[in-house]
């Protein structure tokens, strides 16, 4: 039965010998009817919110969500904690002191409409999927479940690639500044060795081999990513810089990081760096308005308008914009299959690769296979003016 309280409605049932009274957050009787019989029949499927599921989807938005972020931490990973987080942030700004319990699905497009304008579809669809994890943990997900659609994905470009002169820009750029040493060395090191950010945050010292030149990952995505990776010039160099600063600092021993904490300008070298996401952003926007004041004078040298060089620091600048730490792997996996390296090959300095990388990356080393036997032209097959026209007709008469 469904009784009124004030203006709202709740519910009092018993089902199967257990009393179950709770509000249905209705003034419409009509309404109220509907929720009772879904309520029940989700009851009776066993979907009954216990006690504590109830007291948390009654608490506002930002303490549920450190309840919730309390909970997992002794269930997943400090990486999967640190994820969680950060999609709760905007999350938490947008919905302030909701309680979960008043979440509808309109609510939550209408969160993701306005994400959207600001952030990547994905980006939208993570944060999503943690806000559903903490409704389903207030028993409130099958209300709404039907209604919340996830934005698709596909048709995404796999990764960005820079061209040698943006990539040269890039790293001179990160050279510029002491206080980008760090975020420097780390880029070089991924560019250099496929690493991922979270393989080269876990490196100890005692995983680094400089006399072989040699360091071992052994800690990585999935266990596919355990592996054995030689160091060429650049990567020693950067790990040579990063042995200096250690050594500066008094915190090297095998079994510190090599990439140490750093808060207040004082390493802790038993944890992690967390991050370099901000000093990553400051790089990329240097190097962006370095490449658009170039291009900008380019055109004014060549005698161009004024509206012509905004229009040339627009383009040479629009590819730093938004360019990722995770696209510099992309970036040594692509000049590896540019350079001619084998599947196994790609495996075995990557580490785990999907089908669909594969795929993408035998694409590009076609495309250097057919650039470099373009350069082998040199008109073999030539014949008179009269008959110059004779091969290409024959070869496109064969492809219709």
């Amino acid at each position: 039965m469904i009784y009124k309280r004030g203006k709202h409605w709740h519910l009092d049932v018993t089902v199967n010998g257990v009393r179950y009274r709770e509000a249905l957050d209705s003034t419409d009787r009509r309404e109220a009817l509907n929720l009772e019989k879904k309520r029940v029949g989700e009851i009776q499927q066993g979907k009954a919110a216990s006690k504590s599921g109830k007291e948390f989807a009654r608490k506002p938005f930002g303490e549920a969500a450190k309840s919730f972020l309390e909970e997992r931490r002794p269930h997943v990973s400090e990486r999967t904690g640190q994820f969680e987080r950060e999609r709760l942030k905007p999350l938490g700004k947008y919905f302030g002191e909701k309680p979960l319990i008043r979440f509808k699905a309109e609510d939550i497009a209408a969160y993701q409409r306005h994400r959207l304008q600001s952030v990547a579809a994905r980006t939208v669809n993570m944060e999503v999927s943690v806000l559903r994890r903490m409704l389903k943990r207030a028993k409130v997900w099958t209300v709404v479940a039907e209604d919340v659609r996830m934005f698709p994905e596909h048709g995404q470009p796999v990764a960005r690639v820079l061209t040698g002169e943006q990539k040269r820009l890039l790293f001179e750029t990160a050279a510029s500044r002491p206080d980008w040493l760090v975020v420097h060395c780390a880029a070089v090191l991924a560019v250099s060795t496929t690493c991922r950010s979270v393989e080269l945050k876990n490196l100890r010292w005692q995983d680094v081999d400089l006399f072989n030149r040699v360091m071992t990952i052994k800690r990585s995505k999935t266990a596919a990513g355990h592996r054995a990776i030689p160091l060429n010039s650049d990567g020693l160099a950067a790990m040579a810089r990063l042995l200096e600063r250690a050594q500066a600092h008094g915190v090297y021993q095998p079994e510190y990081y090599v990439f140490p904490t750093c808060e207040h300008e004082t390493l802790d070298p038993k944890r992690p760096q967390r991050s370099w996401r901000t000093a990553w952003r400051k790089l990329l926007r240097e190097t962006a308005k370095r490449a658009g004041r170039e291009a900008a004078r380019g055109t004014l040298a060549r005698r161009g308008g004024i509206g012509q060089a905004k229009a040339a620091w627009r383009r040479a600048s629009a590819c730093f914009v938004g360019f990722r730490f995770h696209d510099l792997r992309h970036q040594a996996i692509t000049e590896l299959a540019e350079a001619g390296a084998t599947d196994a090959t790609l495996m075995a300095l990557a580490g785990h690769m999907s089908r669909r990388m594969l795929e993408h990356y035998s694409h590009v080393r076609m495309a250097a296979k057919r650039a470099a036997t373009e350069k082998l032209e040199s008109g073999l097959m030539s014949s008179p003016a009269t008959a110059s026209d004779q091969p290409r007709k024959a070869v496109t008469s064969a492809v219709q």
